[in-house]
C-alpha cells in the first residue's frame, strides 16, 4: 500500500497524459506534414513515458522498503505502539505507552519543551474513522494535553479529516509517517527500522484466563506486568512476578 491516488486524481492524470500525446502527435504533424513521422514521435513519446513510470515505481518501492512500512503493516497494534515509541524518542520526546493500564483515548503520551501531546496509535489495513479523532480529542481534554494526534500506517476517512480539521488535531497518514521515518534515518542518529523494535510479547506463550488471548508484558506506575492483548475488550493482568 503505497501513495495513494483518489480516482479522481487518477483520472485527471490519465487525462492529463492522453493531452500530452495529442499536442505531441498535432505539433509533430504540424510541422512535418508526415503521418509515419508524427505516429513515430508518438510511440516515442509513450515508450518515454512508460520508462519514467516504470522508473517512479521502483525508487517508490525503494523509498518503502527504506522506510519499514512493509514490516509496520504486519504488526499488531500494541508492537505498532512501542514502534511509535522509539520513534519518537529518537526524536527527543519523553515518551509513555498508556495502555498498561486505561488510557482515556491516548496510547501514548509525549513530552517536549514543556508541551504536552496525546497520541492515538492506529495500525489498520483500512481507513481510520472519525471515533479516532473523537477519543483523542477526550484524551486532550482528559490529559489537560496542548496538542493531539492520530498516527496511523494508513489513511482517514472524509468525516475524520473535517473533524480533526475542526478540533485541531494533526493526522499523520500513511505518507506522512514513511517521510517522517526517512527523515529520521537520514540523521545521524540511529534510524528506528521496524524489525529492531523489540517485541511486546513475550516468548513465554502465555494466554489470557478469561478470553484466551496472548498475556503481553507491560510496564506501569507500579512496575512491570502482563496484560491481555486484547485491551481494552479485556482487562485481565497477572503479576510479572507470580509467572
Amino acid at each position: 500500500m503505497g501513495k495513494r491516488r483518489t480516482k479522481k486524481q487518477q483520472r485527471e492524470l490519465e487525462q492529463g497524459l492522453q493531452a500530452i500525446i495529442l499536442i505531441i502527435a498535432f505539433i509533430s504533424y504540424y510541422f512535418s506534414r508526415n503521418i509515419y513521422v508524427t505516429g513515430t514521435i508518438v510511440i516515442i513519446t509513450i515508450i518515454v513515458m512508460i520508462g519514467l513510470f516504470v522508473l517512479r515505481n521502483k525508487k517508490e518501492k525503494a523509498r518503502l522498503r527504506k522506510s519499514g512500512i512493509t514490516e509496520i503493516d504486519s504488526m499488531d497494534g500494541i508492537r505498532f505502539e512501542y514502534y511509535l515509541k522509539e520513534l519518537y524518542l529518537c526524536r527527543g520526546y519523553a515518551v509513555e505507552v498508556t495502555s498498561a493500564s486505561g488510557d482515556y483515548g491516548a496510547d501514548l503520551l509525549l513530552k517536549k519543551d514543556g508541551k504536552k501531546v496525546v497520541v492515538q496509535a492506529k495500525r489498520y489495513s483500512k481507513d481510520v474513522g472519525i471515533k479516532a479523532v473523537q477519543e483523542v480529542m477526550g484524551a486532550r481534554s482528559y490529559y489537560k494535553a496542548d496538542e493531539a494526534w492520530v498516527v496511523s500506517n494508513s489513511y482517514f476517512t472524509k468525516a475524520a479529516r473535517e473533524l480533526a480539521s475542526n478540533g485541531d488535531v494533526l493526522l499523520v497518514n500513511r505518507d506522512e509517517l514513511i517521510d517522517y521515518i526517512l527523515v529520521l534515518s537520514g540523521t545521524s542518529q540511529s534510524p528506528v527500522i521496524a524489525k529492531t523494535v523489540p517485541s511486546v510479547s513475550s516468548n513465554h506463550g502465555l494466554t489470557c484466563s478469561k478470553c484466551g488471548s496472548l498475556m503481553v508484558l507491560k510496564k506501569g506506575k507500579r512496575g512491570e506486568f502482563y496484560g491481555c492483548s486484547g485491551f481494552p475488550k479485556c482487562r485481565n493482568t497477572e503479576d510479572y512476578l507470580k509467572i
